[in-house]
């Protein structure tokens, strides 16, 4: 999946100047997701401390780009990533999502610059997992270290719905509410991911 994704978004950027009728778009945005901590507590580093496990919080990119095939149903793929890594009991963490989905833009009648857009799709979910170390001497000073301990996979099913504000013809704002159910994300609290954000995108060709 880390593959497909970019080679993915990269085949419909390569396809635009020959598709302008059919209305590709490119976008990035920003977003966050609030998912409760599974309560548990981890003996992470087998000495008998105890380290709790958090919720998923944080600042989140959103990368991708989708082609309409008709006014109305398209195709598309995006990656959601934190952007920072965060604590997860005693080591680091980093999530990233990626999906393939169909896209519905139902007919906006009369409100030509605002269009509905809901999207429904498959994918994966990476969580990658660091280990941070500090290091000290007299000459160099202080320096931390992080290194890549393990990373857990998942299958996921992702829902969004949003709406594209065109500010011209080309340039669009959207605020959006996705919905990612991870397989087994038994690192947090439940499986249902809500994440809540926005983007800015362009589309070329005729809408």
């Amino acid at each position: 999946m880390r593959v497909a994704i970019p080679v993915a978004m990269l085949s419909l950027v390569s396809v635009l100047p020959a598709s302008a009728q059919a209305g590709a778009s490119v976008f990035a945005g920003v977003g966050t997701t609030v998912l409760e901590s599974n309560g548990q507590s981890i003996d992470t580093f087998g000495d008998g401390t105890l380290f709790n496990t958090p919720r998923m919080t944080g600042a989140f990119g959103k990368f991708g780009g989708d082609f309409m095939l008709t006014p109305h149903f398209g195709i598309g793929a995006e990656t959601d990533l934190r952007f920072s890594q965060g604590g997860y009991a005693g080591l680091n963490y980093r999530p990233v999502f990626y999906d393939f989905n169909g896209i519905w833009m139902p007919p906006a009648h009369r409100l030509k610059r605002v269009v509905p857009e809901f999207q429904a799709g498959l994918g994966a979910v990476n969580v990658k997992f660091y280990e941070t170390q500090s290091f000290c001497n007299a000459f160099t000073g202080c320096s931390s270290q992080s290194s890549f301990v393990d990373s857990s996979n998942h299958f996921q099913v992702h829902l969004a719905a949003g709406v594209r504000f065109y500010v011209t013809d080309h340039l669009f704002v959207r605020p959006q509410v996705d919905a990612h159910y991870v397989n087994n994300f038994f690192q947090f609290g439940s499986n249902w991911v809500p994440e809540y954000g926005a983007s800015v995108g362009w589309t070329f060709g005729e809408r």
